[in-house]
């Protein structure tokens, strides 16, 4: 009976060291994982330091049908300026996007494109039509404004 007595004292000594270990381990494993995540914040902090503030404008660009149109030329420039600021061209879902300076201003938003129809599975360039469509925006601060640019012919 004394020597089952030292195999079950020598076996829990074992065991107790190897969590001792574990636990260490862990210990030492969460302190790096906490470093980690204090210098990710530290660098996205520092990042949005060097980030100037803004203004953003976005658009969706639909035509005569009411479904977004791809390829739409947009410029952009604030009211009372003829030449435009910004030229964007709208993605597949007839969006388009524009940062813009922060604080109050109105921008005026004109958008353009040719259609050309299909028939029989080739464009009839000769029946090409012509959309436009224009919107004013108010930007007051550091905000996002959603619109929709609707195209006529």
């Amino acid at each position: 009976m004394i020597t089952d007595w030292r195999r079950v004292s020598a076996a829990s000594s074992v065991l107790a060291a190897a969590l001792g270990v574990c636990g260490l381990a862990v210990a030492q494993d969460d302190k790096a994982q906490d470093d980690k995540n204090q210098s990710a914040k530290s660098e996205k902090a520092e990042k949005n330091k060097n980030e100037k503030p803004y203004g953003l404008i976005f658009g969706t660009a639909f035509g005569p049908d009411d479904r977004p149109v791809y390829g739409v030329r947009v410029t952009i420039h604030p009211a009372g300026k003829k030449r435009p600021t910004w030229d964007l061209v709208s993605d597949h879902h007839g969006e388009f996007a524009q940062r813009v300076p922060p604080g109050p201003g109105d921008y005026e938003v004109n958008g353009e494109v040719e259609i050309a129809p299909v028939e029989n599975g080739k464009p009839q360039m000769a029946k090409k039509k012509r959309w436009k469509g224009e919107a004013k925006v108010h930007i007051d601060d550091q905000e996002r404004r959603d619109f929709s640019l609707h195209l006529t012919e």
